[in-house]
């Protein structure tokens, strides 16, 4: 691959339904899409995953818009890529940004596809020709809400059902849940809310058999996760902690978790994905790739790395229309009978339209070699 120009666009999107968790609300989406330019002709897509605001780790669109522009884009031009794997080698001397990092390498992992004339899930290895879908539930005005809404998505033929909960909405909503719908496959997230000297309270969840309890704890902890899974019946699955294949074999060394979640955006790429996936299979730890309320471009990369064997738990990556009016890929993600087909067209398997991309796009700026 030979790299000729690099476009980022900052698009802004409204969300279909507010999101709120226990950190905030989203009531629309600020990203970078990224467009790698190849002189074969070709592009690959990429997108960031970083929000306006630090709330859910140290990055934001303005910093991925920085670290892009000022170091990652002028070390990918630096000299030609043979292969997608070489990108993350070559931000090695760039610390943490894992997001910024991700959507630059996943647009040159698309592009490698295209010029491959391949689909993407099969450049990475996957062999799956379909994913399960599952769904995640914001913290809701009312019980009733909460119950309404999952009543509907069960009904639309989603897989699992994921609820935010925090302090003081938990364990009665849980309750509720599961008085409504005993046998569904059900997970409560977190993001973060609790501490050890919760353990007693945590432990009342055991009672609802759920299928994980995801990041109960600090966003870069590992060691107290390791108490707290002791205590519990209910697996722990690992989200903010993990950011490389290195956090993941120590969280599975110290029995901190027994699922990990899997984010392209927040371990800095696919590479790395890849790594933290074969790592997990090693060692038998169940996976599953999480969402952040990407568009269609973030989304068709959701898919591809779930087409990987050991994502064997519902992820996130819901239909566009669950999200967005209207998507800026062609055609859209969509869902039959809980399930996502993997795409067989080369690259992500999605067109991502231009005057969509233009219609939402805030500024861009052009990088070339």
């Amino acid at each position: 691959m030979e790299i000729k120009s690099i476009v980022l666009r900052h698009i802004k999107m409204d969300l279909l339904n507010p999101f709120t968790t226990s950190v905030g609300t989203e009531y629309d989406k600020d990203f970078i899409v990224v467009e790698v330019k190849a002189k074969s002709g070709l592009s690959g897509w990429g997108e960031s995953v970083s929000i306006m605001e630090p709330i859910y780790n140290e990055e934001t669109v303005k910093t991925n818009w920085h670290m892009m522009g000022d170091f990652l884009i002028p070390l990918l031009l630096k000299e030609p890529i043979h292969h997608p794997d070489e990108v993350s080698e070559r931000f090695k001397p760039i610390r943490g940004n894992y997001n910024a990092k991700a959507a630059l390498e996943c647009a040159v992992w698309d592009l490698y596809a295209r010029e491959q004339n391949m689909p993407l899930a099969k450049a990475l290895g996957g062999v799956k020709d379909k994913i399960e879908v599952g769904v995640s539930v914001g913290i809701q005005e009312s019980e009733y809400k909460m119950l309404q809404q999952i009543e509907g998505y069960l009904n639309e033929g989603y897989k699992r059902i994921k609820v935010k909960i925090k302090p003081e909405w938990d364990v009665h909503i849980l309750k509720a849940i599961r008085a409504q719908f005993p046998d569904i496959a059900l997970m409560a997230d977190a993001n973060c809310a609790y501490t050890l000297e919760d353990i007693e309270h945590l432990q009342q969840l055991d009672a609802f058999h759920l299928t994980m309890i995801e990041q109960p704890l600090a966003c870069d902890d590992i060691i107290d996760h390791s108490r707290l899974q002791a205590k519990l019946r209910t697996p722990i699955c690992l989200d903010e902690s993990i950011h490389t294949a290195e956090d993941a074999r120590k969280a599975i060394e110290l029995g901190s978790c027994k699922i990990i979640n899997l984010k392209i955006g927040r371990v800095g790429g696919v590479t790395e994905s890849k790594k933290i996936h074969d790592l997990c299979v090693k060692n038998e730890i169940p996976m599953w790739c999480g969402g952040m309320l990407e568009a269609g471009i973030g989304r068709a990369h959701n898919i591809a790395i779930t087409s990987l064997a050991n994502f064997t738990i519902p992820g996130d990556t819901a239909p566009s229309s669950h999200y967005w009016k209207e998507d800026i890929i062609q055609p859209e993600v969509v869902m039959k009978d809980g399930f996502i087909l993997v795409p067989e067209l080369p690259g992500i398997g999605f067109d991502p339209s231009i005057t969509k991309i233009d219609d939402r796009t805030l500024y861009s700026k052009t990088f070339r070699r």
